[in-house]
């Protein structure tokens, strides 16, 4: 039996796959249990259609992650940060306050979900790298300074 995945099945396939299974395993699980459908013609069709428009939109997500990487590569980002006595600082710099600073000195929007600080929490005064990853194939570094008020 010919099936096209709805969902991701451990051990047979990923989404919008289609497989050969046994008849049983077809009839009687994938398919009451909502994980997969008939493989018939027009079924595949519009798995076809789907797959073409996914590639298009997925495409223009590249192309518009590789243009704001060009933008973003050779920036180099300062955060002011309240510094103690001993040279550390209150607090610690997160994703949060490295997408703001990024915000408000190049006027450049990235999603603070998508920036990675390297090592632990940033807690003094220094130049880091974080990473910031606009897309699964557009991946960079970029430097920011920490620095006292």
């Amino acid at each position: 039996m010919e099936i096209i995945l709805i969902q991701d099945v451990p051990n047979l396939g990923f989404k919008d796959d289609i497989v050969t299974v046994k008849d049983g395993y077809g009839a009687n699980y994938l398919i009451p249990k909502g994980l997969a459908i008939l493989a018939l013609p027009s079924e595949k069709k519009k798995l076809a259609e789907t797959m073409k428009q996914r590639a298009y939109k997925e495409e223009k997500v590249k192309k518009d992650a590789e243009k704001l990487a060009e933008k973003l590569r050779d920036i180099e980002v300062k955060i002011g940060a309240k510094v103690g006595t001993s040279g550390k600082i209150f607090g610690s710099v997160n994703a949060l306050q490295i997408a703001e600073a990024i915000k408000e000195q190049y006027d450049i929007e990235v999603d603070r979900k998508r920036i990675v600080v390297d090592g632990d929490a940033v807690k003094e005064l220094g130049v880091y790298t974080a990473k910031i990853n606009l897309h699964k194939e557009v991946r960079f570094d970029i430097k920011f300074e920490v620095v006292g008020e």
